[in-house]
């Protein structure tokens, strides 16, 4: 594995070292619309971004710019946000199922003057672009530029100076109390990330690594594609999961690799069994969370090794289970790896001893393997470190042999097929509609792994909700995988003296009594990606 030095960390940077080292090799594969495989090699990644750089520098975008990008995975994605890498411009990836006021949020909270947007998303994007007067720059028919005008500009590609620390990318991760924070990472942070999976999973040159994760989380952008771009391998690129699509894509990609969260792992192995369930070339897998029988099912099976990490948007891989690791370590996340320091620590940030379980604190060992902070939110961004220590919110313990094991979430999220919610977002989201006083959102087991939304409507004076009328607010309001599963009527929340809404005691009656709530898919209504 080729190791860049510390000033080295940039996308133009790397991408030129690339293209002249291994440029004849694939890069990124993609499915045609005549259903074959074709790549694209590491000089033409170098050549296309280029591509992109000079024309978007046409169009006025240079250092500092902040540039909204709502495309799906495809090769567009990446030219734009390396060929805005190369100008020193910020990347803004959007969920691609974000609507109403929470894509308004982005955009604004971002200062995105641009968005790079696919020309089905524009209907979706219109009240936001109205309300903010960001210019869009549309892959396909329509908005105020084309995307291929700008791959097709031609002169001379701005030389433009870009460090490591300099901010690339503006991902947004759910909030707790408040509104999603958008997490500033520097060039250098998804190549500290692409380090440490390169060398602890062990890819190489004849690795191809598959992702139908969607390129604006963390997961598939860091640990899929900066992963294989420090270890000379190839990334198959698909749209999206699908459990009918998804061997099929492995053996035909040629994939040695994939990742999956959450409810994707339990799904592929709940697959009917079939003959050909080792008829690929995948020698191992992150899978995150992990289970003993997860690991060993999947071994058994596929023949497949399972990997996975502990990490966060606003770091690196602070874990990282490796190929290598005893079979009795499968339930934890992963060792520490020696370039991060990690602390379980108690709620007065008083340091644990082994086994006990308390907040996961880290601390990296080198410079450039972190966010920059929460943009334009500076109380947010102190608020996460404490003692020089990053605060993950999660809570957990540590073995003897340094293994980290994950306990459960400090902070009020919901996590649902991959996906971090917010759930105070949700609550003011349908505390607009005129039937609802008050709101809480609570998190409760999924049969799927993860979590399902359940909800408690306190509603407005001489209302009476009707729980269809609000899902279909919701789905009308809010990205699909927000929407709630469980509804209940509640005539006002417990809450403590100091009015803080006291959410274990909602949780705990949602679990118990499951049965009894208001359940969407129960009546037959069924919320889809394209809903």
């Amino acid at each position: 594995m080729h190791v860049y030095a510390r000033e080295e960390r940039t996308i133009g940077q790397v991408l030129a070292e690339k293209a002249q080292r291994v440029g004849d090799r694939p890069f990124l594969r993609v499915r045609g619309d005549d259903g074959e495989w074709a790549d694209v090699s590491y000089a033409d990644m170098h050549r296309l971004t280029d591509d992109y750089a000079r024309g978007f520098a046409a169009l006025g975008v240079g250092k500092g710019t902040t540039v909204a990008v709502m495309l799906g995975n495809c090769p567009e994605f990446l030219y734009t946000c390396w060929g805005l890498g190369k100008l020193g411009a910020v990347a803004v990836p959007l969920n691609t199922a974000a609507k109403g006021d929470q894509l308004e949020y982005y955009l604004r909270q971002s200062g995105s003057e641009w968005v790079v947007a696919e020309a089905g998303f524009l209907p979706t994007l219109e009240r936001a672009l109205k309300e903010t007067g960001a210019r869009t720059i549309v892959h396909g028919e329509g908005g105020d530029h084309a995307l291929a005008d700008v791959a097709a500009t031609r002169g001379e590609t701005p030389q433009v100076d870009v460090k490591p620390s300099d901010p690339m990318l503006i991902m947004y991760t759910s909030g707790t109390t408040g509104p999603s924070k958008g997490v500033v990472s520097p060039h250098s942070q998804g190549h500290a990330v692409g380090e440490v999976m390169a060398r602890h999973c062990e890819y190489g040159p004849d690795d191809v690594l598959y992702t139908c994760l969607p390129l604006f989380h963390g997961n598939a952008i860091w640990y899929s594609v900066y992963a294989a771009l420090w270890g000379d391998s190839c990334i198959a690129l698909a749209p999206r999961f699908s459990a009918r699509s998804f061997w099929r894509d492995i053996r035909e990609s040629g994939a040695t690799e994939f990742n999956a969260l959450g409810a994707m792992a339990n799904i592929i192995w709940q697959l009917p069994e079939d003959p050909a369930d080792r008829d690929h070339q995948v020698r191992s897998a992150m899978v995150v969370p992990t289970t003993r029988p997860l690991v060993d099912g999947f071994k058994e099976r596929y023949g497949i090794t399972v990997t996975s990490v502990f990490a966060m948007t606003e770091n690196c891989a602070v874990t990282v289970l490796g190929p290598h690791d005893p079979p009795e370590k499968a339930a934890s996340a992963g060792r520490v790896r020696d370039h991060v320091a990690v602390q379980i620590a108690d709620d007065d940030g008083m340091p644990l001893p082994t086994g006990e379980v308390g907040e996961i604190c880290i601390r990296p060992n080198g410079p450039g393997m972190i966010m920059l902070g929460y943009h334009d939110m500076p109380e947010a961004t102190v608020g996460a470190i404490r003692d020089l220590w990053f605060l993950t919110g999660d809570r957990g313990w540590l073995d003897d042999d340094g293994y980290l094991y994950f306990s459960e979430r400090k902070k009020e999220v919901i996590r649902r097929r991959g996906e971090n919610i917010s759930a105070y977002e949700l609550e003011t989201i349908l505390c607009k509609h005129p039937d609802v006083h008050e709101v809480a959102a609570v998190a409760v087991p999924s049969d799927l792994s993860e979590d399902d939304v359940m909800v408690y409507v306190v509603p407005a004076d001489g209302a009476s909700p009707d729980f269809a009328e609000l899902v279909a607010y919701s789905v009308d309001n809010m990205a699909y995988f927000m929407v709630p599963r469980y509804w209940q009527l509640i005539d006002e929340l417990p809450k403590t003296p100091s009015q803080k809404v006291e959410k274990f005691k909602l949780k705990a009656a949602a679990v118990d009594g499951r049965d009894e709530l208001w359940d969407r898919e129960k009546a037959g209504i069924t919320v889809r990606r394209d809903s």
